[in-house]
């Protein structure tokens, strides 16, 4: 068999190419079977007619064709019933797994880095031949890369094979959003490319390494990593922009669907983060879409509560029993893509809750005192706990990746779309070394007031007050980590929610260093919402704002017959001080020992009405 290599062609037009070919097939030797290769057809798309009526059909009888290109051959192929009994269209993938160890061991790569760069390139055929080139030209000990952003000139390589064909900057940009997201749609693209997103979107679709899905455009991942990593390396503020464009787009859709298409979205908002420092380690991204998740029913209780006993022991199995018949809409079950039980979680509503339920579990018990002594919530706010997370056959939480990430997919949908919230405590985690980074990317901070054991183990709490950094605050500060910006300014010191009696000690305090700014400015009130929630003017000082809420607090029992008394010694002691107490008393014509009682009446009520004005800030 002959196979004749035409080579590249150094002629530019069709006429040019056809007389090569002619000429080449003339000089093979007659009376054999020739195998006849046409690479890259897709630069010379105007000969496909010609081939389909003119050369082919004049070759021997028992000649093998192969046309090769980034593109599927036109339509008139398989319209034509001569032709498509004799065509057979055959999508080259990656090399699987296996192959592509097989390809580095061969090129001389240990057995070990065979396995990581099988792993890094996915099995692209281009890539794997760069990269063990590049591993074979570095030192024995030069260090793989965990991903394709460590190589930026493998990555401009590999990205020119990707971008030669973008006409437009809105062509090459809807490559990267293709790059960046899940799954591109044209309604995406519009929302970030705003111009000729239809023309895109076609332009998109027809390339080699894109995939439709009935939800929308998808790259082969190497596609994807390569175009996400240059852009990130080349121009991250346009990386950064489109990041934001993004996300945006998808949160905006998570609040406007229903189930099953809301999980579908949010899990494409994990979906971009999740190369994140603080995230990465803590799912399971190739699993995203992949697992099921849905609303417990009754007949899954039991299995659910044997699997509680399986992993934690029966107290533990009986308080998920307890839960599930008081609030089973507070729960979600796991299946994996089997359709077998993977592991549930419970998140349950406290606010909803009467006494005896929450008594009647330590960990809840443990979260509502903590909620009473700090900054209760008031009547129609929610108190969200997620008390019960467990997998099968898991129980620590380094490998709780599986169901840590469908949890984190429903958390965001119901923060998204649920009705006002006060506390919202994540309350499963006992390694806290492991856990506290992601837990600073989310603005939950630990709370070991509100800590818990269990079987045993400590638990411990994260928590988030939504009545300090709303969801709209929420969302800007995620997004700014998330794109390496600064996050946004949302006060000199993070804002501190001290319980009822450590904001009374603090207020006893500020009477006592009320004229004093230093201390007045190292009082914990300067950090609650209180004060960083109220200043009146930009220019005002936390220790100023906290002096004019106290007087104002003072103020408020001044022309009240009942309180008129007590206001009188409030300004003898504090607004208007005399030297000592006792001579305050003596001012006032007050025995001592009725100044004190007054006093400390007074005391109260200032320090009622400030908390009062805590609580709603």
């Amino acid at each position: 068999m002959v196979a004749p290599d035409l080579g590249h062609v150094p002629v530019p037009g069709p006429a040019g190419y056809r007389d090569a070919v002619e000429s080449a097939l003339s000089r093979s030797e007659g009376g054999t079977q020739r195998i006849v290769v046409f690479d890259d057809l897709h630069w010379h798309p105007g000969l496909e007619t010609w081939l389909r009526e003119d050369l082919l059909p004049s070759l021997p009888e028992g000649d093998l064709v192969l046309l090769a290109g980034r593109t599927p051959l036109s339509e008139e192929w398989h319209a034509d019933a001569g032709w498509r009994e004799l065509l057979r269209s055959i999508s080259l993938r990656n090399l699987d797994p296996e192959e592509a160890r097989g390809y580095a061991e061969a090129e001389g790569l240990p057995r070990a880095l065979s396995h990581q760069v099988a792993d890094l390139t996915h099995g692209h055929p281009l890539a794997l031949g760069l990269l063990v080139d590049a591993v074979r030209r570095a030192d024995e000990q030069a260090h793989l890369p965990a991903s394709l952003t460590e190589l930026p000139d493998l990555v401009r390589v590999l990205l020119n094979r990707l971008l030669d064909e973008a006409p437009t900057k809105a062509h090459r940009i809807g490559l990267h959003v293709l790059g960046h997201a899940a799954i591109t749609t044209e309604a995406l693209l519009r929302a970030v490319v705003e111009e000729s997103s239809e023309r895109v979107f076609g332009w998109l679709r027809s390339l080699s390494f894109v995939d439709e899905t009935p939800q929308g455009l998808r790259p082969h991942d190497l596609a994807r990593d390569v175009l996400d990593a240059d852009l990130r390396w080349r121009d991250a503020e346009t990386h950064a922009e489109i990041h934001r464009r993004v996300r945006r787009y998808l949160l905006d859709r998570v609040q406007q669907l229903a189930e099953p298409d809301r999980i579908r979205i949010a899990t494409e908002v994990l979906f971009l983060i999740r190369r994140h420092p603080a995230v990465e380690v803590h799912g399971r991204w190739d699993r995203l879409g992949l697992d099921d998740m849905a609303p417990i029913a009754e007949e899954h209780f039991p299995a659910v509560i044997e699997l509680t006993r399986a992993q934690y022991g029966r107290a533990e199995a009986d308080r998920a029993a307890h839960w599930l018949e008081r609030q089973p809409g507070a729960f979600r079950v796991f299946r994996d893509d089997h359709g077998d039980l993977l592991g549930y979680a419970g998140y349950l509503n406290l606010d909803a809750a009467d006494e005896a339920d929450i008594n009647a579990d330590p960990g809840t018990r443990a979260l509502w005192e903590f909620a009473q002594r700090h900054r209760p919530p008031l009547p129609g706010q929610a108190v969200k706990a997620l008390r019960f997370l467990v997998e099968r056959g898991i129980t620590d939480d380094r490998r709780m990746q599986r169901t840590g990430t469908l949890t984190a997919i429903w958390c965001l949908i119901d923060i998204l779309a649920r009705p006002a919230t006060a506390w919202d405590f994540l309350t499963t985690y006992t390694d806290l070394e492991y856990w506290q980074p992601f837990m600073r990317y989310l603005d939950y901070h630990r709370e070991p007031d509100a800590e818990f054991d269990i079987g045993g183990r400590h638990r411990h709490v994260f928590a988030h007050d939504w009545r300090r950094v709303g969801v709209a605050e929420w969302l800007d500060l995620t997004a700014a980590q998330e794109t390496g910006a600064p996050p946004p300014d949302t006060g000199s010191a993070p804002e501190v929610a001290l319980s009822q009696v450590g904001f009374a000690e603090a207020v006893r305090r500020a009477l006592a260093d009320l004229r004093n700014d230093d201390r007045l400015a190292a009082n914990p009130l300067t950090r609650t919402a209180l004060v960083l929630r109220g200043a009146a003017e930009p220019s005002e000082s936390s220790a100023e704002r906290l002096r004019s809420l106290v007087i104002e607090a003072a103020e408020s029992l001044r022309g009240d017959p009942r309180t008129e008394n007590l206001h009188r010694v409030i300004d003898r002691t504090w607004l208007r001080p005399a030297p000592t107490q006792e001579k305050a008393a003596e001012l006032l014509g007050l025995p001592f020992s009725t100044y004190r009682r007054h006093r400390n009446r007074g005391v109260e009520l200032v320090t009622e009405w400030l908390w009062q004005r805590e609580l709603t800030s």
